[in-house]
């Protein structure tokens, strides 16, 4: 059993939106991919004492993995949306511990027939099981619905070990032809996010509020436009109309984006708030996507740091029902290590947060294993994280 020790940081978050800072806790111990405790280090002595390897975070912010709620992978750590291989460990640098396919419809050739979209999905879903680019888990296999799907199809899928569909694609002549059959996924057990806004360069339809409600998915997906918006009346509407999760993502509108937190914070439905990146796209390869829509939600909106960062990782895992996205016993030891920017004016990450700066990571910790030691995406720290033994690489 691996085990490693984080030490000396100066703040903790937890990823809990309830509780987003972990008072106390200047220490994380890991051991076999799982987070043990998190707390002060006078009592964790011994766990350190026999921890494999030791990451000195240098008093800066322990924070956990980033999820992007909302990525497009094909096969493989490439994107044809961009020409790019080696996107996702790029990602990786950029603070994401797990990424959540939002449908393979940058797959050349897509197929749209009953049986190709039902073995996209599988193969998919299948593909990544086995790889972890850069030490990222994926999450894929977002099957694609097409009405030609019916119960008996979703009950396949689920027998293969898929759990993701995603509605706005498909050859329906009016999305609320769709009713019953999102209905019938829910029942066999797949998370449905839905388009939501104008029609996406990938070729969706356009969807508004009124529709939405009907369809009743898990997660309105870039509810803030991908990319173009819907009205604001639209997202009002869904905010109290709805307890669908509302997706904001960086391809999007950032004057919706900033507007439907706001709005989000007063009707006390923050929970339901999820951050996604939806890239690679026409907007790029952004590596530092999610970090930059935290950033924002941090600074404009404005949240603590600590919350936006929640609704980046711990409201995540929630709505995915995924072990990971807090600091928590038995949560998966995914960690983000964080320092303020070398030369920026402030003295930590939650500082430069604040004043919209992108802190430095300076250390990724997937599995509870190393994978990045001073990412090569963020600014240099001002107080780099070191490991030791000496020996001890990232793998």
């Amino acid at each position: 059993m691996s085990t490693l020790a984080v030490v000396n940081a100066a703040a903790v978050f937890s990823g809990d939106l309830a509780a987003p800072m972990l008072t106390g806790a200047d220490t994380v111990l890991c051991a076999d991919g799982r987070v043990v405790a998190a707390g002060p280090a006078d009592t964790l002595a011994d766990g350190v004492a026999d921890a494999d390897a030791v990451l000195d975070a240098a008093g800066g912010t322990v924070a956990p993995g980033l999820i992007d709620s909302h990525g497009h992978v094909t096969f493989g750590d490439w994107t044809p949306r961009q020409q790019t291989v080696g996107f996702l460990e790029s990602y990786v640098h950029g603070g994401v511990t797990r990424m959540i396919s939002a449908g393979e419809v940058h797959v050349p050739g897509r197929p749209r027939d009953r049986e190709g979209v039902k073995a996209l999905a599988v193969a998919a879903r299948a593909s990544f099981d086995a790889i972890r680019p850069g030490g990222m888990r994926v999450h894929a296999g977002n099957v694609l619905l097409e009405p030609t799907l019916d119960e008996s199809d979703f009950r396949h899928l689920v027998r293969c070990g898929v759990w993701l569909a995603k509605f706005g694609f498909g050859a329906y002549t009016d999305p609320l032809d769709a009713v019953p059959q999102l209905r019938v996924a829910k029942s066999c057990g797949l998370l449905v996010m839905c388009h939501a806004g104008g029609v996406s360069a990938a070729g969706s339809g356009a969807l508004r509020a009124d529709a939405l409600l009907r369809l009743d998915p898990h997660v309105c997906g870039h509810a803030n436009g991908g990319p173009t918006a819907m009205p604001d009346a639209d997202v009002d509407l869904l905010i109290v109309e709805s307890a669908m999760a509302l997706q904001v993502v960086q391809a999007g509108n950032l004057r919706s984006t900033l507007r439907l937190v706001r709005r989000a914070a007063e009707q006390g439905a923050l929970a339901r708030v999820v951050v996604g990146s939806d890239t690679p796209s026409g907007f790029g390869v952004m590596p530092l996507a999610v970090l930059k829509t935290v950033v924002e939600l941090t600074c404009l909106v404005p949240l603590d740091p600590a919350v936006a960062w929640a609704l980046a990782t711990g409201n995540v895992g929630r709505v995915w029902e995924l072990p990971a996205g807090r600091i928590a016993a038995g949560a998966a030891a995914d960690l983000v290590v964080l320092s303020a920017p070398r030369g920026g004016v402030a003295d930590d990450a939650a500082g430069a947060m604040r004043n919209g700066d992108v802190p430095a990571i300076t250390a990724v910790v997937t599995d509870g294993q190393v994978r990045v030691l001073t990412s090569r995406n963020t600014p240099a720290p001002a107080h780099p994280a070191a490991l030791t033994p000496p020996g001890t690489r990232p793998r």
